[in-house]
């Protein structure tokens, strides 16, 4: 264990000071920071004018909502009620845009549903939120209390607007929290790949250069190919903590300068303005926009949750088929000889993140289910269904995969310490299937 260890800590250290890797600490996280802002940028994309009718059966809101209506949302009023299903299918309805349906549970629940034909600019959807608001303010207040609006608005409760589409009601098409999970299990088969290499190419390089002569003169062949692997997976945890610190704090200054949450309207609790003034205000909202990609990352993903999960299953995955890079390396002549059998291993790193992606749209699957369980995509399919979120009293299914992994991966291990031993110290000999059975009997 010991000579394990100090070979582990020279692959580190070799690791750790080429320039290469110091550069990618950096350039990695920003290239990374970039594509998040452009993705953040893109999600104001919607339509930038609603037609909204507004469903109100016992007139509450006396087919009122502002004292003067904007370009961006124009309101109707039926004092009736209306079924969704009436209002998405029936020819009458088809020239408006959103529905919402105004009944004694807003001011109860102090929650409205928005229903729409086609997705708003997240401009029109935060005008809407704000004018309805207001709205109600004003109905609770005219039907409850005795209070003055700017009193009544210093104790209020926000109004939560739930947006949805008028053919998916109740957002079961929705799988942008999916896609966070594919990402994190993306990452894990990048990394896994580019430092899986890494292993074949230093084992391949010091077999063909004859140093692994000098180095086996002191250490068992295991005991070398554990201390590359342990050592090189420390590169790469360093790599991947480093990246996280830096895109955390990137992300954290996004949200302070350029992509404010200007949907809480608690930020602007004790400016002193005039209604008139901030409704003009948020009429006129400035180009850095809260959108639903913003929603997403800030609010709705726990990403202490996840980097859990995705730092347990990394260092496992990345074992299992560093196991596979190495005895492809030990069994090379040379350092190009193994690449014919890096094709089958492209291969099921492909059908791992292929795996993934199908884990997002059929997540019920009976195949998706199995796929948890089989080492080469466990780590992939077990993020995207962390994202997705397990069933109440399913969750065990992730301990249990992680413990398939880790059996598969002791398995292996032993299977490429065979390999390696046999096979580290012949010459000459062409990397061919013949040759890893040979090394694999012997």
């Amino acid at each position: 264990m010991r000579n394990s260890w100090i070979i582990a800590l020279r692959e580190l250290k070799e690791r750790v000071l080429n320039p290469a890797f110091l550069w990618m600490l950096f350039i990695g996280p920003l290239l990374f920071l970039s594509c998040l802002y452009f993705l953040f940028k893109a999600g104001d994309e919607g339509k930038t004018s609603l037609k909204v009718l507004i469903a109100d059966p016992t007139g509450m809101m006396e087919n009122k909502i502002v004292s003067q209506e904007t370009k961006a949302v124009k309101y109707y009023f039926v004092n009736d009620y209306l079924e969704l299903e009436e209002f998405r299918d029936n020819k009458k309805y088809q020239k408006f845009d959103a529905l919402i349906e105004v009944n004694e549970k807003i001011l109860i629940n102090k929650k409205a549903f928005v229903f729409y034909r086609e997705a708003p600019s997240l401009d029109v959807k935060m005008q809407l939120k704000f004018q309805l608001e207001r709205r109600v303010e004003e109905v609770m207040i005219a039907e409850f209390t005795n209070m003055e609006v700017d009193d009544f608005r210093q104790i209020k409760q926000a109004l939560n607007v739930d947006f949805r589409n008028v053919y998916d009601p109740k957002n079961e098409a929705s799988n942008l929290e999916a896609w966070v999970g594919f990402i994190f299990g993306l990452l894990i088969i990048l990394f896994v790949f580019l430092f899986g290499l890494t292993v074949l190419r230093s084992t391949a390089r010091e077999k063909s250069n004859r140093i692994v002569e000098v180095l086996l003169a002191s250490v068992k062949p295991t005991q070398l190919m554990l201390g590359k692997i342990s050592g090189i997976g420390l590169a790469a945890l360093i790599q991947i903590l480093v990246w996280s610190l830096f895109i955390t704090l990137g992300l954290l200054f996004f949200r302070a300068t350029i992509f404010p949450d200007i949907l809480d309207f608690s930020n602007y609790e004790g400016v002193q303005m005039s209604s008139e003034v901030k409704e003009q205000l948020m009429s006129n909202i400035p180009s850095q926009r809260y959108n639903e990609f913003l929603d997403l990352v800030y609010k709705r993903i726990d990403f202490t949750f996840f980097l859990f999960h995705f730092f347990l299953f990394f260092i496992v995955a990345y074992f299992f088929y560093a196991a596979f890079f190495s005895a492809i390396g030990a069994m090379s002549g040379s350092e190009s000889d193994g690449q014919q059998f890096l094709i089958p291993l492209l291969c099921i790193l492909g059908l791992s993140v292929y795996s993934g992606y199908y884990a997002i749209y059929f997540p019920d699957a009976e195949l998706t289910s199995w796929l948890q369980f089989i080492p080469f995509t466990a780590s992939v399919i077990v993020m995207v269904k962390l994202a997705q979120g397990y069933p109440e009293g399913t969750y065990y299914l992730v301990w249990l995969s992680l413990l398939t992994l880790i059996l598969f991966t002791v398995l292996f291990l032993s299977i490429a310490g065979r390999i390696y031993r046999n096979g580290i110290l012949h010459f000459g000999l062409k990397t061919s299937l013949r040759n890893l059975f040979y090394f694999m009997r012997k």
